[in-house]
């Protein structure tokens, strides 16, 4: 902790949120005159842009996490502390975690956002989405278990039912994980069943707008949707879900509405803020957008309010061209580091202007030796942007022995096409679900077409 050489206490920074948002501004202001608490309610920072290789078996929960303490261990003014921030008091300047209240002179708030179904919550059991460890576990359980209950399967319809995967959103996240299934079917499991041939597996992405990856320049767009088609995926857009229930996907093109028979439905649609967007907004008046974030000032306090700050995927910042920022990574990261430098420079009595976004690119992975970069000045695709998106990903993974695990695994299914951690996990067996839902099938449902 840092020692006052005066008679007035260290000024006390309160961050609640390990992503990238919450690290970074510690790890900025690790050197600074000030006191650090991080608050979180997990041990650990999780790199969320590699989460789909997770759920695809590519990679372990634990290769792509690394410990807070662990990450903070040499930042000496900075203690983390596990538990959730349920309330604030900015009259008193506390936030509340469990019964005890911790007091602060300046708060910033990462506690990011989740997967949002637009209204439709319900769809969450029939789809899930994408954004912790559990999430990446459940699919990857969901998506292999499919596999081993067609191999099990021997009525036609239903076998075909296991083996078709319905992706919503065509968002990086959904592109990623589209390419990702399709390498499973098509490589990785080929070989591996007797009973089915897993390269049949029909894998939809669905994208409500004209295409998929709206952020990424048309012709990006246009190559990724190429390369998806090569590797035996549907790529579906002008596409609105209407319905998940009973493992049937109902969709409405146009005036049109057909009806898809999927067990493995997977949502990488939208994200809405996280349950600190209201706890901020009742106590400080902060004013919310439609998806719950809080709208912050150009310097990501929130108004009438000069020590409380919002960075990542909470803040809702549309200054710099009018609309709001995206919900990625290197958004969350320069917004930490300025809050941190903010302080410093409050401290010393000086000023720094507005924030400002740098946007250095968006990159996706298609598949095996393939994605797309959009750098603005110059714009990659195939081998290259592969190779681009391999360096970038590893160069900003927290700490080494991360970097070294997931360069090895990677280079190992690079020449090998094998996916280690292929693991089914959770209360229920496969056995269980199967024979589950041939107890619940009924040839009274409708008969849903297959794409």
């Amino acid at each position: 902790m840092v020692n006052s050489l005066d008679n007035n206490p260290p000024h006390q920074v309160v961050i609640v949120g390990g992503g990238f948002g919450g690290l970074y501004a510690a790890k900025t202001l690790a050197k600074a005159a000030v006191n650090v608490t991080l608050i979180d309610k997990r041990n650990f920072h999780l790199f969320q842009p590699l989460l789909y290789q997770v759920a695809t078996g590519a990679l372990s929960p634990a290769d792509i996490s690394s410990p807070l303490r662990s990450v903070l261990s040499k930042s000496k003014n900075t203690k983390v502390l596990l538990g959730e921030v349920n309330n604030i008091d900015p009259e008193a300047q506390k936030v509340i975690v469990g019964d005890e209240a911790i007091a602060y002179d300046t708060l910033i708030v990462a506690t990011g956002a989740k997967h949002s179904y637009f209204g439709k919550d319900n769809w969450e059991e029939f789809a899930p989405g994408l954004k912790t460890v559990e999430d990446a576990i459940e699919m990857r359980s969901r998506i292999f278990s499919a596999f081993e209950a067609a191999e099990n399967e021997t009525d036609p319809e239903k076998r075909r039912a296991w083996l078709t995967f319905v992706i919503v959103g065509g968002g990086p996240t959904g592109v990623e994980l589209a390419g990702a299934i399709a390498e499973l079917a098509n490589q990785t499991l080929k070989e591996d069943f007797r009973n089915i041939d897993t390269s049949e597996a029909k894998i939809l992405l669905l994208e409500g707008l004209d295409r998929i990856l709206p952020p990424f320049a048309p012709e990006l767009s246009q190559e990724a949707e190429a390369s998806l088609t090569r590797l035996g995926v549907v790529v579906q857009t002008k596409t609105l879900v209407t319905n998940i229930a009973n493992d049937v996907v109902t969709l409405k093109q146009g005036d049109e509405v057909k009806e898809i028979a999927s067990k493995t439905v997977l949502w990488a649609a939208g994200v809405k803020a996280s349950a600190m967007g209201k706890v901020l907004a009742e106590h400080t008046g902060a004013e919310c957008d439609r998806a719950g974030r809080i709208i912050v000032e150009p310097d990501l306090s929130i108004k009438g309010h000069p020590n409380i700050f919002v960075v990542g995927d909470l803040a809702n910042f549309s200054h710099q061209n009018g609309k709001p920022l995206p919900g990625v990574a290197p958004v969350a990261k320069q917004e930490g580091e300025y809050v941190a430098t903010l302080v410093q420079n409050r401290l010393a009595g000086k000023n720094l202007p507005p924030f400002a976004y740098t946007d250095h690119g968006s990159l996706a992975m298609i598949g095996h030796n393939s994605a797309v970069v959009d750098l603005g000045f110059t714009k990659l695709k195939g081998f290259v942007a592969w190779l681009f998106w391999l360096f970038i990903h590893i160069y900003f993974l927290i700490e080494f022995n991360n970097k070294l695990v997931v360069m090895i695994q990677w280079a190992w299914s690079y020449f090998t096409r094998n996916r280690g951690a292929r693991l089914i996990t959770g209360k229920e067996t496969v056995t269980e679900f199967v024979i589950s839902d041939r107890n619940n099938y009924s040839a009274d449902n409708k008969q849903p077409v297959n794409v």
